[in-house]
């Protein structure tokens, strides 16, 4: 595996800036997520990466080594797209075999035999191997087009949204399997997504991306706790931090704006009234729904709560972020 970093790297397609002047480090062994909306920048860093795409200015290198030059096969990467890319003519076994028979690994047969049959069983699909692509469900496609990426042995892989077209038990099942694959082979891996459960447990590192520029790139736990703006805190979170004016509760620092509060960091029990307007009860946790001097927010409380809508609720902030007139987050 191989450390990815990107130096001062900008891509335009015409007039559009789809990427400005971005500095990365992805860490060799690491497990980097790539937070933002449709649009952010996300899928035309892993393009640039790869070699699908070339950067305007800045550079790429992948294990100390600049990709100038490079072709794909070169670069010696593995990406797995949104949709299924397989072969439907060819069986679950021959998929998976394909890359391992690039002219340029020269995978010797037994070789080949040993990586198709580990990853299989890994992703569960062992007893499909015999079977035509056009044959599997959806989320059995997904697991092999997963599984064409994890055969070889690239320096870093490239995921873009791989787990959005499927189920949400089956999600569930592959974010924990990927993870896991991703630690036992100490794999370099670089995934796109929009969605926040996805970043908080699979990432080492979470950098979020706005309008092309990278705003903040840390721990999830870092950016979930230490935002460095209001766009980088609803990045994280479910349900989504409250953003309220920050003079709604007493003291609020100057140049202060806007005032940050996690549904967590509602205190209940003192302080001053709120209308319950909706009790939420998800089986762990209980979400409600308030009114505070006219505005909305979101908190949450023990699951077996005895609130009920139309409730009244004393309530204050606890760990309050603060954000100035930019939506800075200010010390």
């Amino acid at each position: 595996m191989a450390e990815v970093t990107l130096h001062n790297v900008t891509k335009r397609f015409g007039t559009h800036v789809a990427l400005d002047n971005v500095s990365m480090t992805v860490p060799d062994g690491s497990f980097v997520v790539l937070l933002g909306p449709t649009g952010a920048g996300k899928t035309t860093t892993l393009r640039l990466i790869s070699g699908l795409e070339r950067p305007d200015s800045g550079e790429i290198l992948i294990d100390g080594r600049p990709t100038q030059g490079l072709t794909p096969a070169e670069r010696n990467v593995a990406m797995v797209f949104q949709q299924y890319s397989l072969y439907p003519h060819l069986t679950v076994r021959e998929n998976l075999e394909f890359p391992l028979k690039s002219p340029l690994l020269k995978t010797p047969k037994d070789e080949i035999d040993r990586k198709v049959k580990a990853i299989a069983d890994i992703l569960q699909i062992g007893h499909k191997l015999d079977n035509k692509a056009t044959a599997l469900s959806g989320g059995e496609m997904q697991r092999v087009s997963i599984g064409r990426a994890l055969v070889r042995n690239p320096q870093i892989y490239l995921m873009d949204e791989p787990l959005s077209s499927l189920d949400a038990k089956l999600r569930a099942d592959l974010r924990i399997e990927l993870k896991n694959i991703q630690a036992n082979l100490g794999a370099t891996l670089l995934y796109v997504t929009h969605d926040q459960v996805e970043a908080m447990t699979m990432a080492t590192h979470v950098g979020v991306l706005h309008h092309g520029r990278l705003v903040q790139f840390g721990s999830p736990r870092e950016v979930y706790e230490q935002p460095v703006s209001i766009y980088a805190a609803a990045r994280l979170g479910q349900p989504r931090i409250n953003i309220l004016p920050a003079d709604v509760f007493p003291g609020a620092p100057p140049r202060a704006v806007s005032m940050g509060l996690r549904p967590e960091h509602i205190r209940q029990g003192q302080g001053e009234d709120s209308l319950v307007n909706r009790v939420e009860r998800l089986g762990d946790q209980t979400r409600l729904h308030l009114s505070f001097r006219g505005l909305s927010l979101v908190t949450v409380t023990e699951p077996h709560t005895a609130l009920r809508d139309g409730d009244i609720v004393r309530i204050e902030p606890s760990n309050p972020l603060y954000f100035d007139a930019d939506g800075l987050r200010l010390a």
